[in-house]
């Protein structure tokens, strides 16, 4: 059985292919795919074996069959021949098989089928009711939200309840848990799921409030400025009332240049007691307690960020598909960049970029793989790495490089303890290598000798598909499929860990899995996450997008498509995260993410590199903000796949942007100043 791994940084599944390594292909006798079992039912967390194969007319299996298999990530995902289920409700597994032009005239067409998988939630073993500890007085609002379990402590997103109140002259709830209070007394406030229960009192006291004063530090800002929303209550007697609950919204008058074009989604938001608006305009605050009422208007002016971006120099490479990139100032004071290939037959280029106008390849690695899905070179240019998947012997592990001589890496040692799964995605500090083996851990090695590396200690998370890490300041942050975000103490040592003994910090559920990117904002003193979905199964979206036939294979094949969002999650109290934004395109999906100096450099696949600015606190989707300041599309004629834009990394480089495309190879460029036509 020979296997092949899937598209870079961009597909869960792994392909299968029925037949020895010299069998050909394609069958041309295939007719259709047939599936055991035809269906799967199963619970999150577990996973299945099944078999998919092309059969004749008369139903005998057809050697030599290449057949794919792909599920929507967040919900189901295959690999090795196992389906395993993340997200209840019914989806579907697709099979797509193809089929050479010895099959005869319109006969040809690639087979396809669905297999549907049912996934069922564990019964919910605890119940518990989340609100906000304060005072209540009558004639407020205060949001209520309950959190459910597993018998194996697992929590259950999206859960459902039913709200209960014991007293409705007191306080009344409706179906979002929000309790609206009404008179003094005494009230439980009760949530009913699946045949647990939870419940909270409150005792409600009768509202001093008798005036509002709203106190705005800015009352002219820009498009995603965000507002702290803070108002003060008094007595009759003018005295200050604490602890009291204020109900906010707004009102809002369009901008002239809003007008024409129309507003295409939600005006502002009020949100963790802060105020973003997403459109120019006039916003009217206004916050409430009890009967006292008071209102403060503010202007929004649009951001504007736009900054032509202008191609500098290119790398082409169009014979194969590129992958990541990673540049570098090597030991003899000029820069470089280490590019990686997908289905490249193992070949890494080193180009030097000293000037960026012009790039000059000046040498290649060959090593054993099919893919070298993610390159990186330590923050002192001493060594380089490249991953390893696909390896003839299906070991893979990594291919460490020593750098002295930057322009011509030589090999200086292959790693491969614990890491025989296939290496995706790494990162490297300067005396060790963090490495994912096999999509179900990451493996630390020790490269303080590059010709000499020593396996250090891992970090598996269970029940979880690590996709990509990050480290900083100690602490590694993962992306997870399954689970979310893990957050690891790999040596900062405030939480008990270190780089022999991994701690798990905490875990961030968040439906999403694959690119993750940690920030320290210093104007303000946040961490912020960005977490990239990346979903190449566009299902269910008005734009369904291509399908998974030849297009990642073969030349001048059809453009490929992806879906999925930048999640942004303030996480300055790791104990408390906080979802805050987004930076979502409906057409187009993320893929890996960098940010720098308050500008996020986004890999948006066929939506091209984008920059966008992400200053001062964050909340909303940041494209309706027009925080964008710049978007490239890198089409080329003579691309591996013409015009089709699919880029797979972005980073910045002394004024510069460095990207990698799919299908082209490498690009750089660098913005203009604004309203300066390129």
């Amino acid at each position: 059985m020979k296997v092949i791994r899937s598209l870079g940084r961009a597909i869960g599944a792994t392909v299968i292919v029925a037949a020895s390594a010299g069998a050909p292909s394609l069958a041309a006798q295939a007719t259709k795919l047939v599936a055991e079992p035809a269906q799967i039912t199963l619970r999150t967390g577990d996973s299945v074996r099944i078999t998919v194969k092309a059969v004749d007319a008369q139903g005998r299996e057809v050697p030599g069959t290449v057949v794919r298999v792909f599920g929507a990530r967040r919900a189901v995902a295959y690999s090795d021949g196992f389906v395993r289920a993340f997200q209840a409700g019914k989806h579907n597994l697709v099979a797509f098989a193809e089929r050479d032009g010895a099959c005869g005239g319109n006969d040809c067409a690639p087979l396809q089928m669905e297999i549907p998988v049912t996934v069922t939630w564990p019964a919910l073993a605890k119940l518990a009711v989340v609100t906000a500890p304060r005072r209540l007085y009558t004639g407020v609002t205060i949001e209520h939200s309950v959190k459910g379990s597993h018998a194996d402590g697992s929590a259950r997103p999206n859960l459902v309840a039913n709200w209960r109140s014991s007293n409705s002259a007191v306080a009344t709830v409706d179906r979002f848990g929000n309790v609206r209070t009404v008179a003094p007394g005494s009230v439980t406030i009760t949530a009913d799921a699946e045949g647990q229960s939870a419940s909270v009192t409150h005792t409600v006291a009768a509202n001093p409030v008798a005036s509002i004063a709203i106190g705005l530090r800015d009352t002219t800002v820009r498009t995603g400025d965000v507002i702290q929303l803070t108002a003060t209550g008094r007595r009759a007697n003018g005295q200050v009332v604490g602890d009291v609950t204020f109900t906010w919204s707004y009102s809002y008058v369009a901008a002239d240049t809003v007008l024409p074009s129309g507003i295409p989604g939600g005006a502002g938001i009020v949100q963790y007691g802060m105020f973003t608006g997403n459109y120019p305009g006039r916003y009217t605050l206004m916050a409430r307690s009890g009967n006292a009422f008071a209102e403060r208007t503010i202007e929004v002016k649009a951001r504007d960020a736009r900054r032509p971006i202008v191609i500098t120099g290119r790398g082409n490479i169009n014979h194969t598909h590129t992958s990541d990139l990673w540049p570098w100032t090597g030991k003899d004071g000029r820069d470089y960049v280490l590019v990686g290939t997908w289905g490249g037959d193992g070949y890494g280029y080193v180009y030097d970029i000293t000037d960026l106008n012009n790039p000059v390849k000046t040498d290649s690695v060959k090593i054993d793989a099919r893919t070298i899905n993610d390159v990186t070179v330590s923050p002192d240019g001493r060594y380089g790495v490249l991953s390893r998947e696909g390896a003839s012997n299906r070991v893979n592990g990594v291919v460490i490089l020593d750098l002295a001589i930057p322009a011509h890496p030589k090999i200086a040692a292959t790693f491969n303890q614990e890491l025989t799964g296939g290496v995706h995605n790494m990162f490297a500090t300067n005396d060790y290598l963090f490495a994912v083996s096999g999509g179900a851990k990451y493996v630390i090695i020790d490269v303080r000798d590059i010709y000499k590396p020593k396996y250090v200690s891992e970090y598996r998370h269970p029940n979880a598909r690590l996709h990509d890490l990050w480290v900083h300041d100690g602490i590694a942050y993962s992306a997870q499929g399954g689970v979310g975000t893990i957050v690891v103490d790999v040596g900062n040592g405030k939480y008990g860990g270190s780089i022999e003994k991994p701690k798990l910090i905490t875990t961030y559920e968040l439906n999403s899995g694959h690119e993750i990117f940690p920030y320290f904002q210093k104007s303000t003193g946040k961490v912020y996450l960005f977490i990239g979905d990346e979903e190449m199964n566009r299902s269910n979206r008005v734009w369904a997008g291509t399908s998974y036939r030849n297009e990642m294979t073969t030349p001048g094949g059809v453009p490929q498509t992806s879906g999925g969002m930048v999640h942004i999650v303030d996480f300055t109290d790791p104990m408390d995260p906080k979802p805050v934004g987004r930076y979502e395109l409906e057409d187009f999906g993320s893929h890996d993410i960098v940010v720098e100096d308050d500008i996020l450099y986004q890999a948006f696949y066929e939506g091209g590199v984008r920059l966008v600015d992400v200053s001062g606190q964050l909340m909303g989707n940041l494209q309706h903000q027009g925080r964008e300041i710049a978007v490239f599309k890198p089409y080329d004629p003579k691309g591996y796949t013409p015009n089709a834009a699919f880029v797979m990394n972005a980073m910045p480089w002394k004024g510069h942007v460095l990207f990698t495309d799919f299908n082209t190879g490498l690009w750089t460029a660098k913005l203009a100043p604004k309203n300066l036509a390129p």
